[in-house]
């Protein structure tokens, strides 16, 4: 025993000094802590297990939710389903009829109408110019006024003119009466001939004399005509009838018949015409209905398509088709009586190429399309006579307007669906205009206080809203 004890004494009598300077060993969980510092507290997780818990808290919350949420719909789905409160089908519940506007298949005629885009142009616009020199005396006509074929709208200066019309008059009697007696002498000299008493060149001479004097005559006349026509130039009247522009030159100054922009543009209005391209395909048709002697109405409108401007007739149309645009120009006439056309005005056009008689007619709103038997085509909800509605394919024809001929797939007399459409599938009832809804059907007292009992057993299970929309106090309850 003593043998025993013998170091542990020795170890406890051995100086403090060695045994701080003795190694002592290490754990890997124990952090030396410097004099002076508080140890700390208890290792924390990392923060990437913290996020994990946050997460799987937020989603563990929401399916919660939802799985609340969805009891709570399937509870009031089964409490509005018809017979659940009592009441038999009707308007507001599932399964109801679907108010729907209908519309009875027709006969009628259908206008085929080639739409484009035109120009107003008048058949004739004319820049006034003066045809002589002078000074400009007299504008007669006001800035947009309407003037006719033969108005006096301009004077030049005539005295010029007036007085080479005189001196060309002067002329011409002088040489008349020179004439007059060259022919004179020339009867003597024939006369003298067959005596002797003259000899042929002298007849000769005289008879050339004549036909000068002659020559010049005929010269003073041209002269005296030129000088008339001048000075009937110098009076300015309208060529055409038409508006008046405005004026390009005042009175006053010195005008030519060189000056570009003359004295005034009057345009033709009444008439006028408009100018508008067609694709190339119509062409034939149109040409057909031509030549057949037809007249092919022309409705004009207005930029915004919407009024009705006037309305005319085709003219012609041009020799040529255009490459670029693979387009053909035509020219319909208007009398333009009300001036509702105005020259290089933009217009929409509407050539109608035929009417067609006797086609079957639905408006345009009640043609659908997409693929209801899995083949994309065009059809309508056909009307059966137990409120009930059909898909239907039909083959659409000429379309005018808001109508549209129906070619195959209806009969006169029946009913198709113009609104409300959007909701209706083949077999779905429909409620028709001025139809009364199904008035609801009350069920026994006994078996309405059976269904609300039910409805309130529900309630309890699946927890309920309160009107602020919020949720019970206490949570959701499952």
């Amino acid at each position: 025993m003593d043998a025993l004890t013998q170091p542990q004494e020795r170890e406890k009598a051995a100086p403090a000094a060695l045994r701080e300077n003795s190694p002592q060993p290490t754990r890997p969980d124990l952090v030396e802590i410097p004099p002076g510092e508080t140890p700390p507290g208890p290792t924390e997780p990392p923060p990437r297990s913290r996020r994990r818990r946050k997460v799987a808290i937020v989603l563990a919350a929401a399916l919660l939710l939802v799985a609340f949420l969805v009891v709570r719909g399937l509870h009031r789905s089964a409490a509005t389903r018809p017979g659940a409160a009592g009441f038999g089908p009707g308007v507001g519940t599932a399964g109801a009829p679907i108010a729907v506007s209908v519309a009875r298949v027709e006969p009628g005629d259908i206008a085929v109408r080639i739409p484009a885009l035109g120009t107003v142009t008048p058949l004739a616009t004319v820049t006034v110019k003066t045809q002589v020199s002078g000074q400009l005396q007299r504008v007669a006509f006001k800035e947009g006024q309407l003037v006719r074929k033969g108005d006096f709208l301009a004077q030049i200066d005539p005295r010029p003119y007036q007085a080479a019309l005189d001196q060309a008059r002067g002329n011409l009697r002088r040489d008349q009466a020179l004439l007059a007696d060259a022919r004179l002498d020339l009867k003597r000299y024939e006369d003298l001939i067959k005596e002797d008493a003259v000899s042929q060149q002298q007849l000769d001479t005289q008879r050339a004399t004549v036909a000068q004097y002659e020559g010049a005559v005929e010269a003073d006349e041209g002269q005296v005509s030129s000088a008339a026509v001048n000075l009937v130039y110098t009076h300015i009247i309208s060529p055409v009838t038409g508006r008046v522009g405005l004026r390009q030159v005042d009175p006053g100054n010195y005008v030519t018949p060189g000056d570009a922009n003359g004295i005034v543009v009057i345009t033709q209005l009444q008439p006028i015409t408009v100018i508008f391209p067609v694709p190339e395909d119509d062409v034939p048709d149109i040409e057909q209905r031509l030549s057949a002697g037809a007249t092919l109405p022309v409705e004009i409108y207005d930029r915004a398509n919407v009024k009705k401007l006037a309305t005319g007739k085709l003219l012609t149309l041009d020799n040529e088709i255009d490459t670029t645009t693979g387009t053909v120009k035509l020219r319909a006439i208007v009398d333009n009586g009300d001036g509702a056309l105005f020259p290089n005005q933009f217009v929409n056009v509407r050539l109608v190429e035929n009417v067609l008689h006797g086609e079957l007619v639905i408006p345009e709103a009640a043609v659908r399309r997409g693929a209801p038997n899995g083949v994309v085509s065009t059809f309508v909800y056909l009307v059966k006579p137990d409120s009930t509605v059909t898909v239907r394919p039909v083959e659409l024809g000429a379309i005018d307007g808001d109508r549209v001929a129906v070619k195959s797939g209806l009969a006169a007399g029946d009913t198709v669906v113009t609104e409300g459409g959007d909701r209706l599938r083949d077999g779905s009832q429909v409620l028709l205009p001025g139809a009364e809804p199904a008035r609801a059907v009350a069920r026994p007292a006994g078996e309405r206080s059976k269904a609300a009992q039910g409805g309130a057993r529900h309630r309890r299970r699946a927890g309920s809203f309160n009107i602020g929309g919020g949720m019970p106090r206490g949570g959701p309850r499952f």
